[in-house]
């Protein structure tokens, strides 16, 4: 099962759309995440359209219009994975600690705000991920997404991807 991860795509606001390296991953996807700040409603029904699972909650700039199409707390086991997805997780310090406690039933769990990449495993094996902004990379070189594969009940394959802006 192949996943795209994303997150914070502010768009309008920050970009007129998705770049097209993001949006070809997310067509050749099983299931797309979102995990937050989209803005504006446009955006759902367009990554709604174009995915053929989406997996999503709303953030802290989302509205009334979002906020009543979406979880603030996304939840689904996929291939025997319980993934679970949330926009705001804190300070990046103890980090690992508070989602650990928060989401003792959950493998992995997707989320956003800062829109700085995040990978790490808890002590206890919940893996975090922030796949950042594929739109406003903040103090970040790149704006990024990331990628994944559930294979025999497991995570694999996670991989960040860089987006190069075009002129």
């Amino acid at each position: 099962m192949r996943l795209v991860l994303t997150t914070d795509t502010h768009v309008p606001k920050r970009a007129r759309d998705l770049p097209a390296e993001l949006w070809a991953a997310v067509e050749a996807a099983d299931v797309v995440v979102h995990a937050g700040d989209w803005v504006d409603v446009a955006m759902l029904d367009a990554l709604s359209a174009r995915s053929r699972r989406l997996l999503a909650c709303y953030g802290n700039n989302d509205g009334a219009p979002l906020r009543a199409r979406l979880p603030e707390i996304a939840r689904a086991t996929l291939g025997g994975v319980r993934l679970a997805v949330i926009h705001e997780t804190g300070d990046a310090k103890g980090r690992e600690q508070r989602c650990e406690a928060a989401f003792p039933d959950t493998d992995v769990l997707v989320f956003g705000h800062s829109h700085i990449p995040w990978d790490t495993t808890t002590p206890g094996g919940l893996r975090l991920l922030n796949p950042g902004s594929p739109t406003d990379r903040r103090r970040q070189p790149f704006c990024t997404y990331m990628t994944a594969e559930i294979e025999s009940g497991h995570l694999a394959g996670v991989r960040l991807h860089e987006l190069v802006r075009r002129a």
